[in-house]
């Protein structure tokens, strides 16, 4: 597994284009700590409308023209309102609780359970893509070359599958009595439930690797010369990365993993192993290995690569990079739901649609 992902970290170091942002770094006067290293330390605003994965109409193009980046960042309100629109009056926006939802909810999609959840005045997904050298491009992953991840083992692709049959649209009855009436539910216990609909932690925001949302992604780092703590917004997770040391034993895991730092040259190199069985990266098994590169292109900028290898579920190991913008930001806490008073409503809601189902039952 390692010697996947150091060659494949290996032809992305050595690319033209890494060779010249490494280039310009050195020539440029970036802010160093008083141990000389790059100081990376800072906020910096991640939010961008290039995907992960490129789009199927850009094929094998990893960059845009300018008139493509326009078009983009013009049809963006429009692409968010079709999909998070919901009507609200901004002027009652904490301050008067709106009517309740229809019954049967309001259409919307999501987390919110087809109820009415957030819209476009919460989401801030970025205002533009991002610009490497001056070329915009069309998807964060550049290894595979189209722009995409590689194809899953096919015992990954099962359990996917299984997980996709395991889902049930919110109907607003109980459906896991349909068959028999005591049998076991999603909602028997809050540690069923997803990590992040418990808010524990974010996923793919906190990584590693760390990618993009569709709002809270900013993210600060602070650095000393044995520590780099990197605080996600989301969930207000905090990785802290150790210098120089060996990893942790393999029976200690995490879902972010235990990430062991050091130098080379002027690019902070974080090596990330020892996952549990889900890891923030969506699909992911505790068999996961990341390997990230920090370097500063500028006094602003920061230049953040990735390499995921994952035997048990990509066919490949797989590259990504994307520039991290300084930015005046502050990163205050994300409480998510505070005190977990909605799990009570999510119980207790669960309760009355299996009292439902029982009555219906012996109505019979």
């Amino acid at each position: 597994m390692r010697s996947r992902v150091q060659v494949a970290v290996g032809a992305l170091v050595v690319s033209s284009m890494a060779l010249l942002l490494a280039a310009v770094a050195e020539a440029q006067d970036i802010p160093r700590t008083p141990a000389g290293r790059p100081d990376l330390s800072g906020s910096y605003d991640t939010a961008t409308l290039t995907p992960l994965q490129r789009p199927q109409a850009f094929a094998d193009r990893a960059t845009l023209t300018d008139e493509e980046a326009a078009a983009i960042i013009a049809r963006e309100p429009d692409a968010l309102a079709e999909t998070f629109d919901i009507p609200t009056d901004r002027n009652d926006v904490g301050h008067v609780p709106q009517e309740a939802p229809p019954v049967g909810g309001d259409g919307s999609s999501g987390a919110a359970g087809n109820v009415g959840g957030y819209n476009t005045f919460w989401m801030d997904r970025g205002t533009s893509p991002f610009q490497i050298n001056g070329e915009w491009r069309t998807s964060i992953i550049v290894d595979p070359p189209n722009g995409r991840q590689p194809p899953r083992t096919a015992e990954a692709q099962a359990r996917a599958a299984a997980r996709a049959g395991s889902r049930r649209p919110n109907t607003g009855t109980a459906w896991w009595l349909e068959n028999d009436l005591d049998a076991p539910g999603p909602y028997d216990d809050m540690e069923l439930r997803p990590r992040t609909e418990r808010c524990l932690v974010s996923g793919s925001s906190s990584g590693p690797p760390m990618l993009t949302s569709l709002y809270n992604n900013l993210r600060r780092i602070v650095q000393t010369d044995d520590h780099v703590m990197i605080l996600v917004e989301m969930m207000h997770d905090a990785r802290i990365v150790r210098m120089n040391q060996p990893h942790a034993p393999p029976e200690i895991t995490s879902w972010l993993g235990d990430s062991v730092g050091h130098w080379e040259g002027d690019t902070l190199v974080i090596d990330t192993t020892n996952f549990n069985d889900t890891p923030g990266l969506s699909g992911a098994s505790r068999n996961l290995h990341v390997v990230e590169r920090f370097s500063r292109i500028d006094a602003d900028t920061l230049l953040y690569q990735f390499t995921v290898d994952d035997p048990t579920v990509w066919t490949a190991s797989w590259s990504g990079e994307y520039v991290w913008p300084a930015s005046d930001g502050r990163v205050y806490e994300y409480a998510c739901h505070e005190a977990n008073y909605s799990f009570g409503g999510i119980l207790r809601g669960a309760r009355i649609l299996e009292a439902d189902a029982r009555a219906a039952a012996e109505s019979r």
